[in-house]
């Protein structure tokens, strides 16, 4: 007999789609896929050499729980270079990977029936885990028409006396929205106002296509003592295998994290810590680079899913996804029966164009699928083509 909280647990539907189209490209068949949150660049050759370096030398044991020293003071000056943000290594937590930091946040701050505001859509991730500790998850929406950024007054209106925390990731996964300062002050003030904490999700701050990134933490230093920044190396430096992931905010919550880590996972690998080292010390020409490629596939994408009969897809501000809107698509026929669901679009791209993608289903929109554009041009330019010519094909509902 399994434990109750296992029974309410989603897979994640990602790695569901990644499997499927690899088993079904085992066997011969030609799929493309669009479901992975993963850069396809490689791993910048400096950071690589740094980790030969440290295996070479013998950096290959334990260390500290919480990470090493170097890496956690290399977070610092991270911070405080992009993001004007002042924080000592006792303030951040080296984990693996940025899941693994939240979940050792959702561990340390939430009590069993706390809630947690999440902006829909949402990255699977957020509500399964306030889930798994017994936590609420309370989706607030945001509106298509208005690029999805987040909205204040429909946060503050969700606020209840057990409310504990918002979260929010922005850029987004996976409507790739950035949010303003103007909506990130105002979440910021209602925090404070109402003594909530705010769980600030910047894994794809390297991925803003117009303008700087703005890390909620930077408005003004009452928002920065409620806030736990989390970042990664994933995907600015396409690390996602390397497994490394950092928190930053107020000492006493990231020691609290650090005393769970110890219990669970104890250190992330020693090794990946010290390539993260050069990752962030390093220079960043390649962040800049990838990011403008990933701009050029952006615009790319978008424009080809616009012209595709009853997808439309508003543009982008980050990270590397579409979430297009696929209701127009309701009440086609497929297979004699009606599609009526984003699982249905998925299960039809998949089948007939042998695309895959994600359904916005399990991101709380079943209006919408999501694409990844972490792929080349060559293979977005196809997948479209594939797209389009089975969408033309549908019969409609008489």
């Amino acid at each position: 007999m399994l434990a109750d909280r296992i029974k309410a647990l989603a897979p994640s539907p990602t790695l569901a789609i990644q499997a499927k189209a690899k088993a079904m490209r085992a066997q011969g068949i030609d799929v493309i896929s669009f479901g992975a949150g993963e850069p396809d660049f490689d791993t910048p050759e400096r950071i690589k050499e740094a980790a030969i370096r440290a295996m070479r030398k013998g950096q290959t044991k334990y260390t500290e729980a919480s990470g090493i020293v170097e890496l956690r003071e290399a977070v610092c000056r991270k911070l405080k270079r992009d993001n004007g943000l002042d924080y000592e290594p006792a303030d951040v937590l080296i984990s693996c990977g940025a899941k693994h930091t939240l979940y050792n946040l959702a561990v340390a701050l939430l009590n069993p029936g706390d809630e947690v505001l999440i902006p829909a859509p949402y990255w699977v991730s957020y509500p399964e885990q306030v889930k798994l500790v017994g936590g609420a998850p309370v989706a607030v929406p945001t509106r298509e028409a208005e690029g999805f950024q987040a909205d204040p007054a429909r946060l503050r209106a969700a606020v209840t006396p057990r409310t504990r925390a918002v979260v929010l990731n922005s850029p987004n996964n996976p409507t790739g929205a950035v949010f303003s300062s103007s909506a990130l002050r105002a979440v910021g003030e209602l925090a404070v106002e109402r003594d909530l904490w705010v769980i600030s999700d910047e894994c794809y701050e390297a991925l803003t296509y117009e303008g700087r990134h703005i890390s909620i933490a930077s408005l003004a230093p009452e928002i920065k003592v409620r806030t736990v920044v989390v970042n990664t190396c994933s995907k600015a430096y396409a690390m996602t295998g390397w497994r490394i992931g950092y928190a930053a905010g107020p000492r006493a919550l990231i020691k609290a994290m650090g005393d769970v880590q110890s219990q669970v996972t104890s250190n992330p690998t020693s090794v990946a810590q010290w390539a993260a080292v050069e990752a962030l010390a390093g220079p960043q020409d390649e962040v800049a680079k990838m990011a403008g490629e990933f701009d050029q596939r952006r615009r790319v994408m978008i424009h080809g899913l616009n012209a595709i009969p009853g997808i439309r897809c508003v543009m982008p501000g980050g990270a590397f996804y579409a979430f297009p809107n696929i209701t127009a698509l309701f009440g086609t026929r497929w297979q004699g029966r009606s599609l009526r669901s984003s699982t249905d679009v998925t299960a039809f791209l998949l089948d007939e164009a042998r695309v895959a993608v994600v359904p916005g289903l399990d991101f709380g929109s079943d209006g919408h699928i999501r694409l990844s554009y972490a792929t080349g041009l060559d293979t977005i330019e196809q997948g479209l083509s594939r797209m389009d010519a089975a969408i033309r094909s549908l019969g409609h509902d008489d």
